[in-house]
């Protein structure tokens, strides 16, 4: 092979989809493209000629344009657009047109030769089969091929399950559930009656409630057993066994499945694969008696992401444990608070709301945070203890790593501290004034969460938006205007739009070009469908909305996946290093295989935002 051959050759191997042939038929690739060059502004493809199979940009950029005029994408180097209409480059239909902007050199390949090349390689052609989503999901993948293969992560709670369940009837006695417990060396008695599980006592139950209370050993184990039992299903993943078990701060967790009762999984069996995990930091952060020993426990969080990005942790299981564990703390917070202070004068709900509420937090993520009353309260009376309940919260979570919000959306902020009723009344405002203001301030409340207190205090506020939501256009459109305001850093030139300036210069944000693209997109398509689901997955996967079909939402979903195990990354190798976390990556330590799905997750990204921006232009210019 000549030199110049071998050139393009070697140049074809660093991108995909060429990155996937190797020996003859990557040898034999530069044969079936031809060679073209195209002056500054010149029409592509040129119009002189029928258009190509496909297409590689060697040098320079070109411009895809919708009929609107808005930018698609920008081409450069290693980019592949495919137009014979079975392969089409992720980013979606053909551009009313497209323009090299620079002095650029393109390969070209015919169709007929795509045809036989694609016949001839499956691999290659399983590329252009597949959907953008399903490209993103198998670039996500790639991010974390590196990671254990068998991990929490991984490995179904079916394969923790060493042994039958020991399970004793509802009449047993205390005593014999201890002799029973003892004999069969387990800590833990499922209570099954009529086949059925009724409940569970533990070591702790046997200590706490009968023991230290002084109860007869006589007395039924119905008496003590906790009632109100969570279980998961053998199939699911270990790491899910470990959220419930955080959340309901528990460590035995029943498995059952259509067949009954299976066995029982506990958080010794599960630590046994993972030294530091959540349930282990939950439990330090309930025993913690005081603010030092909650910032100590809390230390452990970065160490705790770190290792979960290294099992192979997806960004949503990441953001669930993260999230959980500053639930644990606020809980603790607000606890220790209460033992100041004297318990509450009140019923009080405290609410997160944002990344925390939406169950997407990592070790970087700021606090976002408000209270909802008893509509009995009354400022003079209450409004001292809620006042300093909620100065001591926030102060305690900025300590332990959650930094203040810095648009203040916190509960230590008056405004945030309103009554049920107000609550409604200041949502059917926003929703009815619908400016940007208004959109802008409703985007941030509409993730909440009770975090501690009582939910019902929240579920009449979530079921007057969701009623209201749907039917107001207007303010939807608005809230789809403040959405479009975060573009995807894609267009500047060549490659990716840089911040250029200060100490991010060389860097794009992850987060405010990616993340909360999707995040905003994905609560517009809940309201929109009337949907009651908070976290961005959960909204994108409730079905189809007006503005975005499930297709359209299965490859926000991936691309909003592929961002977050980026950033997850990025953050892993910061924290290694004893530097602080953050959102900012360079393009330059990115392969040209994630560039180049990067780029994909992009492009998806702005022409979605270009369909809702579509679907509500009547509203937009109001």
């Amino acid at each position: 092979m000549d030199v110049e051959l071998a050139e393009i050759r070697d140049f074809l191997a660093e991108y995909p989809p060429f990155s996937l042939l190797d020996g003859e038929p990557l040898d034999a690739l530069p044969r079936l493209f031809a060679v073209r060059y195209l002056r500054r502004g010149s029409a592509f493809p040129p119009p002189d000629e029928t258009p190509a199979g496909l297409y590689v940009v060697r040098k320079g950029a070109i411009e895809r344009r919708d009929a609107a005029g808005q930018l698609i994408e920008t081409l450069c180097e290693g980019d592949v657009l495919a137009s014979d209409g079975t392969g089409e480059r992720p980013g979606g239909g053909e551009p009313a047109s497209a323009t090299a902007i620079e002095d650029s050199l393109v390969y070209q390949m015919s169709a007929p030769a795509l045809r036989d090349l694609r016949r001839d390689n499956p691999a290659l052609d399983a590329y252009f089969v597949r959907s953008a989503a399903e490209r993103l999901r198998h670039g996500r993948r790639a991010l974390g091929d590196g990671a254990r293969q068998s991990s929490l992560m991984t490995l179904p709670v079916g394969d923790f399950v060493r042994r039958l369940p020991v399970v004793g009837s509802p009449g047993l006695s205390v005593r014999q559930a201890a002799e029973l417990m003892t004999e069969q060396r387990v800590s833990a008695l499922l209570v099954v009656d009529a086949g059925r599980l009724r409940g569970i006592v533990t070591d702790r139950d046997l200590r706490s409630r009968c023991l230290a209370a002084g109860l007869d050993p006589a007395t039924p184990i119905a008496a003590i057993m906790s009632r109100e039992v969570a279980s998961i299903g053998p199939e699911s993943a270990a790491f899910e066994a470990l959220m419930q078990m955080t959340r309901h701060g528990i460590h035995h967790l029943p498995v059952v499945d259509a067949g009954g009762l299976r066995g029982l999984v506990s958080s010794t069996d599960l630590m046994r694969w993972q030294s530091a995990n959540a349930v282990y930091l939950a439990c330090l952060v309930r025993q913690a008696g005081s603010l030092a020993e909650l910032v100590r426990a809390s230390g452990e969080l970065p160490e705790l992401q770190v290792r979960l990005q290294a099992g192979g942790a997806t960004p949503s299981q990441v953001g669930q444990a993260i999230s959980s564990l500053n639930d644990a703390i606020t809980i603790r917070l607000i606890e220790l608070a209460q033992d100041e202070l004297g318990p509450a004068p009140l019923p009080f709900a405290w609410t997160a709301c944002g990344s925390q509420g939406r169950h997407e937090q990592t070790v970087h993520s700021d606090q976002d945070n408000a209270l909802i009353f008893a509509d009995d309260y009354d400022e003079a009376t209450h409004g001292t203890y809620f006042a300093a309940l909620a100065e001591r919260v926030n102060d305690g979570l900025d300590a332990c790593g959650f930094r203040y919000c810095p648009g203040k959306v916190m509960a230590g902020n008056p405004a945030w501290r309103q009554t049920q009723a107000a609550w409604i009344v200041t949502f059917r405002g926003w929703i009815e004034q619908a400016d940007t203001m208004a959109a802008m301030l409703a985007a941030n409340f509409l993730d909440m969460r009770v975090v501690f207190g009582d939910p019902a205090l929240l579920a009449p506020l979530h079921d007057a938006i969701n009623a209201a939501c749907a039917s107001r256009e207007l303010f939807l459109a608005r809230m789809v205007d403040n959405a479009l305001k975060n573009r995807p850093p894609l267009g500047f030139f060549r490659n990716f739009m840089l911040i250029g300036e200060g100490e991010h210069a060389a860097s794009f944000n992850i987060k405010l070009g990616g993340l909360i693209p999707i995040t905003d997109l994905a609560r517009i398509h809940a309201l929109a469908g009337g949907q009651a689901e908070i976290g961005t997955l959960a909204r994108l996967r409730a079905g189809p909305s007006p503005g975005l079909s499930r297709e359209s939402a299965q490859e926000l979903e991936a691309a909003f996946e592929y961002f977050g195990s980026l950033r997850l990354r990025h953050q892993a190798a910061q924290i290694r290093q004893g530097r602080p976390p953050d959102n900012f990556i360079e393009p330059e330590t990115l392969t040209a295989f994630e560039k180049g799905h990067l780029k994909q997750a992009f492009a998806v990204l702005g022409r979605l935002q270009g369909v809702f921006a579509q679907r509500y232009a009547g509203y937009l210019g109001q």
